[in-house]
């Protein structure tokens, strides 16, 4: 399954077998989870085999079941970080989805467990994400038009139009898509384009546009423009 596959495929699953992850995953997990701490600044953490996290009331509300195995994503505070995070989370889940798992960001409905995690000085935890194999594979959701959330036209380059397609299969919280990318025009031979998030009672904007943002770069090629 490619990059793009997954983006298609994957949806938001709260229900897990009762199944480990294999060795062979968690390595590959583990490794790319290495590579965006370093490149995000941030401080990831796969936790494994823990089932308290998930038991709570907030969980049992947010209808989770068996889900024993999930990533803290963590860093030091600061204005980008919840971008950050869904920016490199996203990275996550869609290489879950390639390697047969199934993932679920939260963000309320888990339960902080002590002795499961490590934070630094001056880091907090923005949100979780359950990973699993899922019971099923999720279902799909309505999502806006390329029209509500871009400027897209047919004097604009496809590419821009493809990548606000991957950007509207993105998770949002309660699937709010509170985002919008304009293409700005071409300066020293590059395409610039601009990104921004609306307001939402709900929340998470700024997490679900660095979300929004890696599905861009995917569906328009990150070799096509600049972010201005």
């Amino acid at each position: 399954m490619t990059i793009q596959e997954a983006i298609e495929a994957r949806h938001s699953v709260r229900a897990y077998k009762e199944k480990p992850l294999t060795e062979d995953v968690v390595k590959v997990l583990e490794e790319q989870i290495a590579v965006l701490n370093r490149e995000g600044n941030l401080h990831i953490q796969l936790i494994l085999n823990e089932p308290k996290a998930f038991q709570g009331t907030m969980a049992k509300y947010g209808k989770f079941c068996n889900a024993n195995n999930y990533i803290v994503m963590a860093g030091k505070k600061a204005d980008d970080l919840d971008e950050r995070v869904g920016y490199f989370g996203e990275h996550l889940v869609l290489l879950a989805q390639t390697l047969g798992l199934n993932t679920c960001w939260v963000g309320l409905s888990y339960s902080k467990v002590p002795g499961t995690y490590v934070l630094d000085e001056g880091e907090k935890i923005a949100c979780y994400i359950a990973i699993g194999y899922g019971e099923t594979q999720g279902v799909g959701h309505k999502i806006k038009t390329t029209e509500q959330v871009s400027n897209a036209s047919d004097i604009i380059p496809s590419w821009f139009k493809n990548g606000v397609e991957a950007a509207l299969l993105a998770p949002t919280a309660v699937n709010q898509q509170k985002f919008s990318f304009e293409y700005i025009g071409m300066e020293n031979n590059r395409h610039k384009i601009h990104a921004k998030r609306g307001f939402s009672i709900i929340g998470y904007t700024k997490m679900d546009l660095g979300i929004a943002k890696y599905h861009f770069e995917i569906g328009a090629g990150k070799e096509n423009f600049v972010w201005v």
